[in-house]
């Protein structure tokens, strides 16, 4: 700077520029890094991959979003209630940065349904989906020599959140063959003294499980031995349709503490709606000591927070909503879950270790053995759009190398035509048996 102007150089032809300085803005590669590796990276990568050409629908079997199917849709209740919301103009102004008073506590007594205590409004932090309770709860925990254990496979926005925010990830593995349990010997291999917190996804994203009361436990009990706080993605909260019934991971905060993730985005089928919330399950008083509350606190003073009306349209959404439409969403998700189960052992190179009790979504393995010409999950991926329109989910982007994630959250016709169109591919790119 020069005179409080910024330098200047020539160029080729003599013409002098200014000479700028913000070409990589602070911060630049760890947020290219980070943003890569969200979904929305990948399933725009996807759908840049299916031919424009191609004349037969896109069967998107790639993401949690079912509002495109028409029989996923919400349910009246929750329309009424944000439809009264707006009307009742009590809702246009801003909101308190941890949630308006009357949202948070039809929340908290929503969650305590499920629970042998109860949360009080304070406990609640209302956030622009489980999107921002995410970004929330790492901001807060990133210190410098910091580590999180996450779960492989997993969902991808943790391992962006905790690149972005400096904050070390260690992954610990989920055994297929137990149904995707969390490998507990691992966990506490990979904690030391500088280890927070341990994220717990249940029901199962990407896996399609449900935890038993015991296994539940277990991980409490690991957590309290390693001194480390649990944070229990629980998004998908009830969507459990198996033998299994959905059990919160705070029924077991007085064994360790726990901080709870969730929505109104999956059981009412509304993520455009955009309300999630933070939910301190912590009934000694563990996390409140070490002021796990103020550091929340403190960032939601400096963040935005879910629309009004949406906030506004809360208590009428969870008092009305009957158990007969939950009832029915279970049905049509098993019955998509039963089906994808089914059509999947007729695919050769892909097989499905464990079926489906709980959220949107099973994860497959991609025998390579089997199939001819694929460098890896990705390429397959990349080429099943390209040739068959169909999108699935890479599992390098969850975790897992040569796996796929594959929503069941759609409607059976569409569900079964995806179904047949990766089983015709897979049959064009099988290996010849010699």
């Amino acid at each position: 700077m020069e005179n409080g102007n910024a330098s200047r150089g020539d160029d080729d032809v003599g013409v002098t520029r200014p000479r700028w300085r913000f070409s990589r803005p602070s911060g630049g590669t760890q947020l290219t890094a980070a943003g890569t590796m969200s979904i929305r990276a990948v399933l725009g990568r996807l759908n840049s991959s299916v031919d424009p050409s191609e004349t037969r629908p896109v069967v998107r079997l790639a993401n949690g979003d079912p509002t495109a199917t028409a029989c996923f849709q919400t349910a009246p209740e929750a329309e009424d209630a944000v439809v009264d919301a707006l009307r009742s103009r009590e809702h246009n102004g801003y909101s308190n940065s941890t949630g308006e008073p009357h949202a948070r506590s039809a929340i908290a007594e929503y969650l305590s349904r499920d629970l042998p205590y109860q949360l009080s409004p304070d406990d609640i932090y209302l956030t622009s989906g489980c999107v921002q309770a995410v970004e929330i709860m790492i901001s807060a925990l990133a210190q410098p020599g910091a580590n999180i254990l996450l779960p492989k496979p997993g969902f991808p926005l943790y391992e962006a959140r905790t690149m972005f925010s400096h904050l070390e990830d260690r992954h610990f593995d989920l055994i297929p063959e137990r149904g995707w349990e969390v490998d507990l010997e691992s966990v506490k291999a990979l904690a030391d003294d500088n280890t927070v917190a341990i994220v717990i996804i249940n029901p199962g994203n990407p896996c399609g499980s449900v935890y038993s009361q015991d296994h539940l436990a277990q991980i409490a009990e690991t957590a309290q031995e390693l001194g480390i706080m649990i944070i229990a993605d629980e998004v998908y909260a009830h969507l459990a349709f198996g033998d299994r019934p959905f059990i919160p991971m705070g029924v077991f905060a007085k064994i360790a503490p726990v901080i709870t993730l969730g929505s109104i985005s999956k059981r009412w089928l509304v993520p455009g709606w955009r309300l999630g919330w933070i939910a301190i399950c912590d009934p000694d008083g563990i996390l409140k000591e070490a002021k796990v509350d103020q550091s929340i606190q403190n960032y939601t003073n400096i963040s935005t927070d879910p629309a009004t009306f949406v906030q506004g349209a809360v208590p009428q959404m969870i008092a009305n909503t009957k158990q007969e439409y939950f009832n029915k969403i279970l049905g049509l998700l098993k019955n998509s879950a039963d089906l994808l189960f089914s059509k999947i052992k007729d695919i050769r190179g892909i097989t499905c270790p464990h079926k489906p009790e709980g959220s949107m979504f099973v994860m497959v393995k991609l025998d390579f053995a089997a199939l001819d010409g694929f460098s890896d999950d990705v390429d397959f991926c990349c080429r099943l759009a390209k040739e068959e329109s169909v999108l699935v989910m890479p599992g390098t982007a969850l975790g897992m190398k040569n796996w796929s994630r594959i929503t069941f959250a759609i409607d059976l016709p569409s569900l079964e035509d995806g179904l047949e169109r990766m089983k015709s591919f897979c049959e064009r790119h099988a290996k010849v048996e010699a």
